[in-house]
């Protein structure tokens, strides 16, 4: 890691660390994410994401397309529930698209079967296995990046591996005329996802390169990126509408209530979040979540009992962050490299991820992931080094 242990600094709000990407702490001790320095381009962002689903909502059937709409679908408890939402109540004609992404969570893919058997909607099921592991080989194995980097380069491998599925999405609705696209981002991802579908292609051409884009997706990314706009889809964010009433407990509860969900939302997590904390920490020094928890508690903090969650996983009020953090680091980097007992990072991390609001057996089945961790980089063809 570039920068001398001494050297760091936390945010005395959030915990963030002067080594997280686009974090800069003042003389005061306080980031600039807790004095929202960052605040006019998210409003722009929300005004256009608002303005785009009410057009939705009110948009009649099209009349030369099958669907109103697709949704991305991945078997989580938000894409479960606006599914749920928008064939049920709303009565639209929904194409969930699902790409079956080979890390996906065996829990993930018992939802998306409980969803087939109950919801009204056509699933469609993608799946490019060769193409999406290029992609995170790439991400893994890049040389380290300039650290502390730019906002949210320590979640580069999750955003890129979702970005290519997302693309594979709008190149399906471009060529079938589906006019709307919806990701189930919760309120604070909306904040940080590309609401440009040519945006979304044009930032992956220059993450990876035009050449081994087209390789993967096809001459049609260049079609896109020079299309007349009003032949592109929209990319609409569904839970704008819930950004002041957005709670993951209710969502859970609802959908469990009727038969549409069986786990937690740490339990439908990727596979891949072992390697995920492992280059948070590695290249940035920070878990894969922190912003995350940062954010809930600078709500903590400023609101207290009334602070709102904004993002799909709750956090305790309570959480001691920087200690839980520096426990959670200490057992990946051990399991990285082969070292210590297993046994005794099992209980590490069971520790750590119930301190961060799991329960029980869902710290077990989580914690359990990151023994496996080495294996799973063979697999994939990632060098921890």
């Amino acid at each position: 890691m570039s920068t001398d242990v001494t050297e760091v600094r936390y945010c005395k709000i959030c915990s963030l660390k002067s080594t997280h990407p686009g974090v800069v702490i003042a003389g005061d001790g306080v980031c600039n994410l807790c004095k929202l320095d960052v605040a006019g381009e998210m409003l722009a962002a929300y005004r256009y994401t608002s303005a785009t689903y009410d057009e939705f909502l009110k948009a009649p059937p099209h009349p030369e397309a099958e669907f109103d709409c697709m949704l991305m679908y991945s078997g989580g408890k938000d894409s479960t529930f606006m599914l749920d939402k928008f064939v049920n109540t709303y009565r639209k004609r929904v194409l969930a698209y699902t790409f079956d992404v080979p890390f996906e969570s065996v829990h993930a893919a018992r939802n998306i079967d409980l969803a087939r058997e109950k919801i009204a909607a056509t699933f469609m099921l993608d799946r490019a296995d060769d193409d999406i592991r290029r992609v995170m080989r790439a991400v893994f194995n890049r040389p380290q990046p300039d650290a502390p980097g730019k906002y949210l380069d320590e979640k580069l491998p999750c955003v890129s591996c979702r970005t290519f599925f997302v693309i594979r999405a709008i190149i399906k609705a471009y060529q079938e005329k589906i006019p709307y696209i919806l990701i189930c981002a919760d309120p604070q991802q909306i904040l940080t996802m590309e609401s440009n579908v040519r945006q979304v292609v044009r930032s992956f051409c220059s993450v990876f390169g035009v050449s081994f884009a087209t390789d993967l997706l096809g001459e049609v990314v260049e079609e896109i990126l020079f299309a007349e706009q009003e032949r592109l889809p929209k990319i609409v964010f569904p839970f704008i509408d819930l950004r002041h009433s957005y709670d993951p407990d209710t969502i859970v509860a609802d959908l469990k209530a009727k038969g549409l969900y069986q786990s937690s939302p740490m339990e439908t997590h990727c596979t891949l979040f072992p390697l995920l904390n492992y280059y948070s920490f590695r290249h940035f020094d920070c878990m894969f979540y922190k912003l995350n928890a940062a954010s809930h508690q600078r709500a903590v903090r400023r609101n207290g009992a009334g602070a709102r969650a904004t993002f799909s996983i709750k956090f305790p009020d309570s959480l001691r962050l920087a200690e839980v953090e520096d426990r959670m680091k200490d057992a990946i980097l051990a399991l990285a490299a082969g070292e210590g007992d297993p046994a005794a990072h099992q209980k590490t991390l069971e520790g750590v991820f119930n301190d961060l609001g799991v329960d029980g057996e869902g710290a077990r089945f989580v914690a359990g992931n990151f023994l496996n961790m080495r294996s799973l980089a063979q697999d994939l063809g990632v060098v921890l080094e």
